[in-house]
């Protein structure tokens, strides 16, 4: 799609990746409607002059809050959903308290769902349309310490690849887009202490929102963003074992940092 052409729905707008994303796409011409659950940071997004945009603070975990923004949505005549809004959970799944997973359930994966599921009725009259889901590499490499993270990002993954081929005789494309580690604040200090030990790179959000934003404009319906990590994806895929056997090598040092004091 042309940016020119899209009038985009972006969720988790006031988020270090969100932001990025808002500036890139508006500077290339798409007119959008952010949206999150801080109304001051969405205020303080800037974006190119002459930018399209209008800034709507919902809760997408509160149905109400869902369907007003559906209803501004279509207000708005939205033709691309970015499933983007997102929370972290690190830690030992035995020592995790269930709020806690839910919640990542919840925001990760069925927010999203329940949003896609709420906004097709209306993509599907536009000449053209899409969703985009954010998902990470963790969907496809579930991690120690991130069971309840890669769970949800496993089952929006699994969700995008199935609603693409129930729409593929529709004007609506899904794409699915999984970036590595981005630094931004998603990261607590046992993430950022985790990765600097085990030599893992994390990218700026301005380099996915990139990454995003090209994918977008080639049609890409599915990329894993950063090397090796792509390819360590691919493997866990068709060798499993081998990434068992990789990964119980730094369980020490993931436990270390994973553990409650």
């Amino acid at each position: 799609m042309q940016l020119k052409e899209t009038r985009i729905l972006l969720t988790g707008a006031s988020g270090g990746l969100g932001q990025a994303l808002a500036r890139q796409l508006a500077a290339g011409g798409a007119a959008l409607l952010l949206t999150g659950r801080d109304s001051r940071r969405l205020e303080a997004i800037a974006l190119p002059a002459g930018s399209e945009v209008v800034r709507f603070s919902a809760d997408l975990d509160d149905p109400a809050g869902l369907g007003a923004l559906v209803e501004a949505a279509r207000d708005f005549r939205v033709n691309l959903l970015i499933n983007n809004a997102g929370i972290g959970c690190f830690g030992l799944f035995a020592q995790q308290p269930w709020p806690d997973i839910g919640q990542v359930l919840k925001t990760n994966l069925e927010s999203p769902v329940r949003l896609t599921q709420a906004l097709l009725p209306w993509l599907l009259t536009q000449p053209q349309a899409a969703i985009v889901n954010i998902g990470s590499t963790f969907g496809s490499l579930p991690f120690p310490g991130f069971a309840a993270y890669s769970t949800a990002k496993a089952g929006l993954r699994g969700f995008s690849q199935a609603l693409r081929r129930e729409l593929a005789d529709s004007p609506v494309r899904v794409l699915h887009l999984a970036p590595r580690a981005i630094d931004t604040p998603i990261n607590s200090p046992a993430v950022i202490a985790l990765n600097r030990e085990l030599g893992n790179r994390a990218d700026t959000p301005e380099e996915v929102a990139q990454q995003i934003v090209r994918a977008l404009e080639r049609g890409v319906r599915e990329r894993h963003i950063g090397f090796p990590e792509r390819l360590f994806a691919w493997l866990n895929g068709v060798a499993p074992g081998l990434i068992d056997g990789a990964l119980a090598g730094k369980l020490p040092i993931i436990k270390k940092h994973a553990a409650r004091p």
